[in-house]
């Protein structure tokens, strides 16, 4: 049997798995968490990627592995490969005000006719020019931005501290078009909007294609042998869509820390109402994708306050009628990305004597959240990308109120593919695809969900209490 790894390295955790490379068949798998903080010193990641491999049994009788990771997050490293500075996710906030400039400086639309991207806190091209603005000393120590994934594969090849070749570091498409300093109409970087976030050019990785290799892993490292293949990798919808071999025609919903929708285009898209992220895919196509920052983590708030399990969450949401007798949340618990909203907060509304019970909460919970992925989809549908299909994944399809409260609010047919970690599947297919020059085919089983009647109160309630709280324009 031949085996491949796929390596995950997001928001939460670092996950490996090694799979047969025939079938995609798991075989072993670790995990290790990573720092709960939004600004992380980056050997948190590869401290937790080489414990994932311990935990996974180390990678001795693997032929080949790649990396995906969290999308946009910079490491900036100084000319002899050590890390300037803590690096800030994408879900931090802190960047807000230097995206405002950079969008005031240039305007917004000349970053969505370029980059295929309306400006958010989270691109990477906001984080550089985070760290000019708070810390000049690190900005003028820094010879090179990677992400995350570009970084972890540029130290499994052998680089690190010390060592130097930061003119080494490699990524892929889907990765550069995180950054809102790659053009999706030419694959190539725009160069000059890194300069303007960051006051001076800096070594950027190279983009390689689908299935190139980064190169092969370095000698010394615990659980790795030297000589094995590296697949480009990429960022983790990107691998998430290539595991689930989504089609023209499908979308995905992804629900875990933060919430997604994406689907496949033949094209980039510019969508100058400020909603769709034009990214590229790992085959060489394109993933228009819109992002909530809340997500998951709703049903953690949720479960918290009522003192119950998700799945007595999950069981008191579908006691309650749909629409939870009025009771609306918006769970913008940290600030939100789609609405550009990243100093509002949650906010309940029409609560009532009556309407305040634990199953209605339960159910606003979930009403609330599907609510703002579903805004989603209607921002891929104004930009003429309507799909005929869904497909739920994520931790959070497991739950049966998710299911039931998204089958109320969506008029397509809804699939749930069989549980697995798709991000390190897609990034072991990246794998394959380094060892023999083609993708694998892999099966991906999925449950169809019942068809049910539309519930539109749930959607106008949201709409309502968005109008109340003065975020409808």
């Amino acid at each position: 049997m031949t085996l491949v790894a796929g390596i995950d390295s997001s928001t939460q955790s670092c996950k490996v798995t090694v799979r047969d490379l025939a079938t995609g068949a798991q075989v072993r798998h670790g995990t290790a968490p990573h720092p709960t903080e939004t600004v992380v010193d980056p050997e948190a990641w590869w401290d937790a990627l080489l414990t994932a491999v311990r935990r996974a049994g180390g990678l001795d009788d693997v032929a080949a592995l790649s990396v995906s990771g969290q999308q946009h997050t910079p490491v900036f490293l100084d000319a002899d490969g050590a890390v300037v500075c803590p690096s800030p996710l994408w879900n931090d906030t802190g960047s807000h005000p230097h995206m405002v400039a950079l969008n005031a400086e240039l305007g917004r639309s000349e970053w969505i006719l370029r980059t295929g991207l309306p400006l958010t806190l989270s691109d990477t091209a906001a984080k550089v020019r985070w760290l000019r603005d708070t810390d000049p000393a690190a900005a003028s120590r820094t010879a090179a931005v990677g992400v995350v994934h570009d970084w972890l594969t540029w130290r499994l090849r052998g680089h690190g501290p010390g060592s130097g070749g930061v003119g080494l570091l490699t990524t892929d498409r889907s990765e550069a078009s995180g950054t809102a300093y790659w053009s999706p109409d030419t694959g190539e970087y725009c160069t000059d909007l890194f300069v303007h976030a960051f006051g001076r050019s800096c070594l950027l990785p190279a983009v390689l294609g689908p299935l190139d290799r980064a190169g092969v892993t370095g000698s010394g490292i615990p659980g790795v042998p030297a000589g094995l293949p590296i697949g480009v990798g990429g960022g983790d919808n990107a691998a998430a869509a290539l595991a689930l071999g989504l089609d023209d025609g499908d979308a995905v919903m992804s629900l875990g820390t933060s919430g997604v929708v994406y689907t496949r285009s033949a094209a980039p898209v510019h969508d100058l109402g400020g909603y769709v992220c034009s990214y590229a895919d790992a085959t060489g196509h394109h993933l228009p994708l819109v992002a909530t920052l809340n997500a998951a983590r709703n049903f953690n708030a949720g479960a918290t306050l009522l003192g119950c399990s998700h799945e007595e969450l999950s069981e008191l949401a579908l006691q309650a009628r749909p629409g939870a007798d009025g009771l609306t949340l918006l769970p913008f618990f940290e600030g939100e990305r789609t609405p550009d909203l990243p100093h509002a907060r949650a906010s309940l509304h029409n609560a009532s004597l009556s309407s305040l019970t634990r199953s209605n909460f339960a159910r606003a919970v979930v009403e609330g959240t599907v609510a703002s992925q579903v805004t989603m989809l209607e921002a891929l549908d104004a930009c003429g990308l309507a799909p005929v299909r869904l497909l739920l994944i994520g931790g959070a399809a497991a739950s049966p109120a998710v299911r039931t409260v998204l089958t109320q609010m969506v008029d397509l047919p809804v699939a749930v593919p069989q549980s697995d970690e798709y991000v390190t599947r897609g990034a072991a297919m990246q794998a394959a695809g380094a060892l023999e020059g083609a993708f694998p085919t892999w099966p991906v089983v999925v449950e169809d969900l019942p068809v049910v009647p539309l519930e539109k109160q749930i959607g106008e309630q949201h709409k309502a209490a968005m109008a109340a709280s003065g975020y409808d324009g």
